[in-house]
């Protein structure tokens, strides 16, 4: 599903962010991206999505190398994957039904197709029943659901999650890892770049550990392996 071979990415201020990277994601797998800050996980985990490009090697994502892809065709690409920001990144004014139904409607899929396929994912993460309010009307959990309904309505076959659960209390960070289970559960890539050891150490999934813009780490099963 992902693979990255010999990935270096340098900024134009000199810091090489990722250093020769080479890994490969199998579809289906719940990958954990770890590491301590400024250690690359951010790049490796935007180079996937190419919100950064490589400066040199491969990366590729169910097929398509993000290399070498122009520019143009970015936006095609990026439906094909599921995103999941820290900061929810709704839409203020469109409702929750709205928001989820936009990522259907850029790709001009038919109305009732789209009504059916919102109400199933929004009944996945629990909030149907809200469907008619706005972002604001909800707590930050709730927004956070919604930003994962919106990334799985177009069917991925990968969801990309950075920082998923960064702005949530624990209670709430839990409700959130059980959808992405439930989500990895029906076939879904799940990688997740994440701070929050508890969640690593007791949901135990492959962990792969960036240092120093390098894997430090890639075990099947593995902790948080970091202090704090």
């Amino acid at each position: 599903m992902i693979q990255m071979n010999n990935v270096v990415k340098k900024y134009p201020n000199g810091v090489v962010a990722t250093n020769g990277i080479t890994v490969d994601i199998r579809q289906g797998e719940f990958v954990y991206v770890v590491g301590p800050s400024g250690a690359g996980k951010s790049t490796f985990i935007k180079l996937m999505y190419r919100e950064e490009k490589a400066t040199s090697g491969d990366v590729i994502v169910n097929g398509i190398n993000l290399t070498s892809l122009k520019q143009s065709r970015i936006p095609k690409m990026r439906r094909q994957i599921g995103i999941v920001f820290q900061d929810f990144k709704l839409l203020p004014r469109l409702t929750v039904y709205e928001n989820v139904a936009f990522a259907m409607e850029v790709i001009e899929e038919q109305p009732k197709k789209i009504r059916q396929r919102v109400l199933e994912v929004l009944e996945l993460v629990g909030l149907k029943h809200k469907a008619r309010m706005l972002p604001s009307e909800l707590s930050g959990g709730e927004q956070q659901r919604i930003a994962i309904a919106r990334s799985i309505v177009n069917m991925p076959k990968v969801v990309i999650a950075d920082e998923p659960t960064g702005n949530l209390d624990p209670e709430t960070s839990w409700e959130i890892m059980n959808i992405f289970e439930e989500i990895n559960a029906r076939g879904t890539t799940i990688v997740m770049a994440t701070h929050n050891r508890e969640i690593v150490n007791t949901i135990r999934r492959r962990v792969i550990a960036i240092e120093g813009g390098m894997i430090a780490r890639d075990e099947y099963g593995g902790d948080y392996g970091y202090e704090g």
